[in-house]
């Protein structure tokens, strides 16, 4: 049971990781930092793009228009916290 619980918890962190990387591309994105024209960052935004927007639309689909600011990204992050608090605490 514990290895059971140490492989969620990889896949959690490893889902973490995957988000700051996507929160801090797109901030380096919009400010200038990196271009898309490049082809490493363009695959690596594209590929975070598809991997992260399924999860990000149903999300997305259930929050209210913010005007910009999209929250969906927090919200998940939160989710993921949560879930390691839940799978920890019922160890």
């Amino acid at each position: 049971m514990t290895s059971l619980t140490q492989i969620l918890l990889l896949i959690l962190d490893v889902a973490q990781f995957v988000i700051f990387a996507h929160i801090i591309m797109s901030w380096l994105i919009n400010f200038g930092v990196l271009n898309l024209r490049q082809p490493l960052v363009g695959q690596l935004w594209d590929g975070l793009n598809r991997l992260l927007e399924p999860v990000y639309s149903r999300v997305r689909s259930v929050l209210p228009a913010m005007g910009g600011i999209d929250l969906a990204p927090l919200l998940v992050l939160l989710g993921v916290y949560a879930l390691r608090i839940v799978i920890l605490n019922n160890l």
